[in-house]
């Protein structure tokens, strides 16, 4: 059997003491080389060992991003363990679930800012390692604290070498139905990530270790653990982390990586940080004079971007005007499409691709082709999913004849690129009788920076509604001013939509949907599911309103 060749100790052995992990605190910044994080790892691994847990056990990983969640998910694998990552804010009853669905046997818990809401989920025979406190995060008392653990053991000797075929990790899916899936990805599945990377590189990420790379999407999903962690792990290079929301700007700029990868609404949120600051007339008036490339330098330095090789977005579209602000600054973005079940990899634009509202052409090692009667986009790749994890009757729905259904609809042209035109769970039907794809009608609005989230919705009515969250920018507007742009947004939108799919009413919302009351996920998508139950009783009156723009 084929072995899984892990590049840490690569680093590890060539260059021991350079800078790996970096976390901030306040003004301060502390370091662990490759070997200091080595040897916490090793000692690590020896203590989760000495635990008694059968072979390939689950281990379960529960924190926001820091230094300590990757030295132990280094160690879990150095002791030939399972890691089962979970969401940070999750309640009792979530972590109860996960536990019991992925076999989980013991507990890395640190960052989290709700403990008290976690802990009656997890048994109390469970051993739990708790990472140091910080600042701002419960304080978590169970279990046993992550320096004493450490020092009672020596570092485990050697290199642990897993079978390609062996589980690396289970992904637990956020599951809108409410009962999660299991996704289990093999060794083999991220070596295939790995090879990719190789050989393409779209990333431009250097294989000599010149990297800097800055972590604070969730570590827990699949893309930030594949685009970041991995790709450090592999190739090379520091992880730096973000304290808090509060100094997330001051840590990006402390950092200045070479890759930055976001979420579109976080590109969004530094598109309108600037715009609050100089407004787009005064911006363009000020690139296009003598001094503009000092302005780009400028504005680039001030988001932490002066450095970057690459920029990458996915988790959900990027509207097409936001990627061309964003290369007035020269700072083209690629877009990535992908999902946990593949690793969060199916196709990739790259950032000088000017194919409007496409996710690009597949990877080399990956095939797609679209379901002539659903229009569902259907993929197969070496680094597709084995299954999820006891669940056989989700894994024949998603793995049908090698191909992984994505649930996504979409369509490719002739030149083989891809398209995302919905969701098939998504969509709804109006009282008409037509099917409303929400997604392509959302995009139109995302050029307002008004807009900070939006969401459409319709079932039960005869027309498609929109609800909005404002932005920074357009909260600090009179209501007037707010009216008088979305009501010209919305005009010019609904002269490109047919008949059937035309937004009657656009609503603005009083609440602001956040992860924390479960509007949003982790990645910053809306939740619709959530917002149906929270909206659905209102959208028929809304409809109804002679206004077009209503302020809930």
């Amino acid at each position: 059997m084929e072995k899984y060749n892990f590049n840490f100790y690569h680093w590890e052995k060539t260059t021991p003491n350079a800078p790996f992990l970096r976390q901030p605190f306040g003004e301060k910044w502390e370091t662990y080389t490759w070997a200091e994080a080595g040897q916490m790892a090793r000692r690590i691994a020896t203590g989760l060992q000495s635990l008694g847990l059968p072979p390939k056990s689950h281990i379960g990983l529960v924190s926001k991003n820091c230094r300590e969640w990757i030295i132990a998910d280094i160690a879990i694998l150095m002791a030939g363990y399972v890691s089962v990552p979970f969401y940070p804010t999750l309640k009792a009853d979530g972590v109860k679930q996960i536990i019991e669905l992925g076999d989980v046997k013991a507990l890395f818990a640190g960052k989290i800012e709700d403990w008290e809401g976690m802990k009656d989920g997890i048994p109390s025979d469970m051993p739990i390692i708790r990472f140091p406190h910080y600042k701002d995060s419960s304080e978590i008392k169970e279990g046993v604290d992550w320096y004493e653990f450490i020092n009672k053991f020596d570092p485990i000797e050697g290199e642990t070498t897993p079978d390609m075929d062996d589980i690396w990790t289970i992904v637990f899916t956020s599951g809108t139905t409410g009962i999660p899936k299991g996704v289990v990805l093999t060794y083999g599945n991220w070596n295939s990530m790995k090879e990719v990377f190789t050989y393409a590189n779209p990333l431009k990420i250097s294989t000599e270790g010149d990297n800097q790379f800055f972590s604070f999407l969730p570590l827990n999903h699949i893309a930030e653990r594949v685009v970041v962690e991995s790709n450090c792990l592999n190739f090379g290079g520091q992880i730096s982390f973000s304290e808090s929301l509060a100094t997330f700007a001051k840590n990006l700029q402390d950092t200045q990586p070479t890759l930055f990868f976001a979420v579109p609404r976080i590109w969004t949120k530094f598109q309108l940080g600037v715009l609050s600051k100089m407004p787009q007339a005064q911006l363009t008036a000020a690139l296009a004079n003598p001094q503009g490339e000092m302005v780009k330098k400028q504005i680039r330095q001030g988001l932490g971007l002066l450095n970057v090789r690459a920029c990458i977005t996915g988790a959900s579209s990027i509207p097409e005007s936001t990627k061309d602000w964003y290369r007035q600054l020269d700072v083209p973005i690629l877009e990535g499409y992908g999902m946990t079940e593949n690793c969060g990899s199916t196709t990739i634009l790259a950032a000088d691709d000017i194919k409007p509202f496409s996710v690009g052409k597949p990877w080399a090692t990956c095939e797609i082709k679209i379901n002539p009667d659903t229009q569902e986009i259907l993929m197969k790749a070496p680094f597709v999913m084995r299954e999820y994890y006891k669940n056989p009757e989700k894994t024949a729905e998603a793995l049908k004849d090698g191909w992984l259904h994505t649930g996504d609809q979409g369509r490719i042209d002739e030149e083989g690129y891809l398209y995302i035109t919905g969701r098939v769970k998504d969509n709804f039907k109006t009282t008409k009788g037509k099917f409303i794809a929400p997604a392509p009608i959302e995009w139109h609005f995302a050029q307002n920076s008004d807009i900070d989230q939006i969401c459409i919705m319709g079932m039960g009515c005869p027309q498609p509604v929109a609800l909005v969250v404002l932005s920074e920018i357009g909260l600090a507007k009179s209501n007037a001013e707010v009216k008088a742009s979305l009501d010209g947004t919305l005009t010019h939108t609904n002269d490109q939509l047919p008949s059937y799919e035309k937004v009657s009413t656009l609503i603005i919302v009083k609440d602001v949907w956040s992860i924390e009351d479960g509007s949003l996920t982790p990645t910053l998508k809306a939740k619709r599911n959530v917002l149906g139950q929270r909206y659905q009783d209102l959208l028929v009156a809304w409809h109804e309103d002679t206004e077009s723009i209503i302020f809930q």
